[in-house]
């Protein structure tokens, strides 16, 4: 039997997708190991300098996500309606184009490279580590669009342990090349930067060869021609692109509304707030990754009350692990603080502060992401990108620009977890609307 295709409720579907939660986590873990050990074996200044030029990367995953979750959403309905050749080519033609996507973005970027540092507000003596670290993760863009790629289609494969298994095996290879380039070969941020794209090239050649070899859907074939393939698949996971440019818009807002207030030691402490919500994020978008192919399969298979009941089950999943990490964060903001930055400093200090007020929004973002992916999950791309945009750009952007006039640092702190709270009443009246529309199919 397909996986896919298997009778599960909560533990079930919990256990199924907790392979493609340590995935993500792992790979979540690339950035946050350079940004903890970046800190303890270069500096704060080059911790600062890996966040401002953040939103490359999170432009470049979000392209790769978008092609992603929206091509794993068309593939797995394609397997549950028993086109199964189909999906192979489809699939084929999604990993050809984003492959050479990324070698054309990594190419324009170099090209671009001084303009592109400008504009992200690197300077003064954040400009070297900001060239070093950037200048290096460009070479490795395709990987990373691999990695992305392979990260959903091991799932619509249903093999999700493999894919988690690669990424700890690329997790650890990237700590230790950490360690070894910065504090043994004196590479600075550039060493982290390069044990961060050697590890992703672990996962993205692993899976040009598993794929290579498999002889049941999706595997690759000769590759399907029709562009109504690529541009469903980008409709589909827009939601996903349009929630990494915003990412990239505002962290750029909030790095200079940072700098503004507490200079250079004001940004290093907002890093270490933004990965500890990008890795409590990554972990609950593992699990909507884990779960999105088998919604998509089950719409494909026309079972409307299936998809009702998953759905209700991954929300009360999804509700408790926010509420768990929420507390997490609430009691022990102090000793996560400490792992990037010397007790007693003022970026500690800083962030301690403010990580009090930041952990708020865990409470509301488990449910954002689930309910923006299971709407890419049941092809409706429209609402998952209306979700996306105004969770990560609309309510963000008015809470930066106008909350630090009245409150200062405060404002800035408060801005994510007011936004993450408006997202959540719109999520729920969306979610609301769905369930009256799959009790009356």
């Amino acid at each position: 039997m397909n996986p896919l295709a298997q009778e599960r409720r909560a533990p079930g579907l919990l256990r199924f997708a907790l392979p493609t939660v340590v995935m993500m986590v792992c790979m979540g873990l690339y950035t946050v190991t350079d940004t903890v050990l970046v800190s303890q074996l270069v500096g704060t200044d080059a911790l600062a300098s890996v966040n401002i030029v953040t939103p490359v990367s999170n432009v470049a995953v979000g392209i790769a996500t978008m092609l992603a979750a929206g091509g794993s959403a068309v593939i797995a309905r394609d397997m549950g309606a028993g086109e199964h050749r189909r999906a192979s080519a489809r699939f084929t033609q999604i990993v050809l184009f984003g492959g050479c996507l990324g070698l054309l973005l990594a190419a324009a970027g170099l090209l671009c490279f001084p303009q592109i540092l400008r504009f992200l507000g690197a300077s003064g003596r954040l400009w070297a580590g900001c060239k070093a670290y950037l200048g290096t993760l460009l070479l490795f863009l395709p990987a990373t669009f691999l990695q992305t790629l392979f990260a959903s289609f091991f799932v619509a494969a249903g093999r999700p342990g493999l894919g988690s298994a690669l990424s700890i095996g690329a997790g650890v290879l990237n700590l230790v090349l950490d360690v070894v380039f910065m504090k043994y070969c004196g590479l600075g941020v550039r060493g982290a930067a390069l044990g961060t794209g050697l590890g992703q090239m672990v996962p993205a050649l692993a899976g040009l060869w598993f794929f290579s070899r498999r002889k049941q859907a999706p595997a690759f074939c000769r590759p399907s021609r029709a562009p109504d393939v690529l541009m469903k698949s980008c409709s589909n996971g827009a939601s996903e692109l349009v929630g990494q440019l915003a990412a990239a818009v505002t962290t750029c807002l909030l790095n200079r509304a940072m700098l503004s207030l507490r200079g250079a030691d004001g940004v290093a402490a907002l890093t270490i707030l933004i990965y500890a919500q990008f890795l409590f994020s990554t972990a609950c978008l593992g699990f909507s990754m884990g779960v999105s192919p088998i919604i998509s399969f089950q719409l494909g298979e026309g079972n409307p009350a299936r998809v009702r009941r998953t759905v209700l089950d991954c929300l009360e999943l999804v509700a408790g692990v926010s509420a768990a990490g929420f507390l997490a964060a609430w009691c022990g903001s102090a000793g996560l603080t400490a792992f990037f930055a010397a007790p007693g400093s003022a970026v500690y200090l800083l962030a301690v502060e403010g990580f009090r007020i930041f952990s708020v929004s865990f409470l509301f973002c488990g449910v954002n992401l689930f309910t923006s992916a299971l709407f890419t999950a049941l092809s409706d791309g429209k609402i998952s990108a209306l979700l996306s945009f105004l969770r990560t750009f609309c309510f963000l952007t008015a809470g930066i620009l106008l909350l630090p006039r009245v409150l200062g640092v405060a404002g800035l702190w408060l801005a994510v977890p007011l936004a993450e709270a408006a997202a959540f009443a719109v999520s729920g009246c969306c979610l609301a609307r769905l369930a009256r529309k799959l009790r009356a199919a």
